[in-house]
């Protein structure tokens, strides 16, 4: 691997997983480190056959074991999987499975992107054994993405009320980031985008000189002021088949 291709890498895994250095230069620190975490507490509870329920490139593959991994994502024109691991794709509809063909579902950052959720989780209720595990990430709180394809946040009362509708208990409920920290987050997702827009050498420049400031000053006012519970970034929950 040569040195660009190492830095390409490092870039990618500081996307998704955020570290030290992420601190520094990744704006979507807060947001992108929550559900690294969220998904890296909980992926022990998986097990068996799991289905990545919206895979895409599969960035916490590693993090689960597990004795199958099956990645399905949606066939749509308007949407590129050529860069993706899919081994499945499936209309939007019917998920090309049998009932009770898996073990556990994952799906990470994709209910925001389904216009009939209600109709999908009966589908993922359908394909998971009794007992079976669901372990799912979503935003509460984030600017609109993937126009037009981003149709919806949900509340914590929300997608507990269908997820119980579908034949799911709770089991863990977490909120992936603080008060202060999603004010922090959603501020440096408008200076990013906003400010300084498409200007690639300027975000390079510029964009640590308030990158690490905010994300530091966060991290410290989170924990010395008492959290309001009721404004976070993501859903991280881990639902059981009844």
């Amino acid at each position: 691997m040569n040195i660009l291709q190492s830095l390409i890498a490092f870039n990618r895994r500081e996307q998704f997983r955020p570290g030290i250095v992420g601190l520094f230069i990744n704006a979507n620190y807060f947001i992108k480190g929550g559900i690294y975490k969220g998904v890296k507490r909980n992926a022990h509870r998986l097990s068996g056959r799991l289905l990545d329920f919206g895979c895409g490139n599969k960035p916490y593959l590693d993090l689960f074991r597990v004795d199958e991994y099956i990645g399905l994502d949606i066939e749509n024109e308007a949407h590129d999987h050529s860069q993706e691991h899919i081994e499945v794709l499936y209309d939007g509809k019917q998920i090309p499975f049998a009932d009770g063909h898996f073990d556990s579902v994952f799906s990470s950052e994709v209910f925001e992107h389904v216009f009939n959720l209600d109709d999908v989780l009966g589908e993922i209720s359908r394909v998971i054994k009794s007992n079976g595990q669901l372990l799912i990430t979503l935003p509460f709180v984030w600017q609109e993405h993937e126009k037009p394809n981003d149709f919806a946040r949900y509340t914590s009362f929300g997608i507990r009320h269908l997820l119980d509708k579908h034949g799911f208990n709770v089991e863990v409920h977490e909120r992936s980031s603080t008060f202060i920290q999603t004010c922090a987050q959603i501020s440096l997702a408008y200076l990013y985008s906003s400010i300084l827009g498409k200007h690639v050498l300027l975000r390079t420049l510029v964009a640590p000189l308030f990158i690490f400031p905010i994300n530091l000053l966060s991290l410290v006012l989170s924990a010395l002021l008492p959290n309001n519970p009721d404004l976070y970034l993501n859903h991280i929950i881990v639902a059981r088949k009844r």
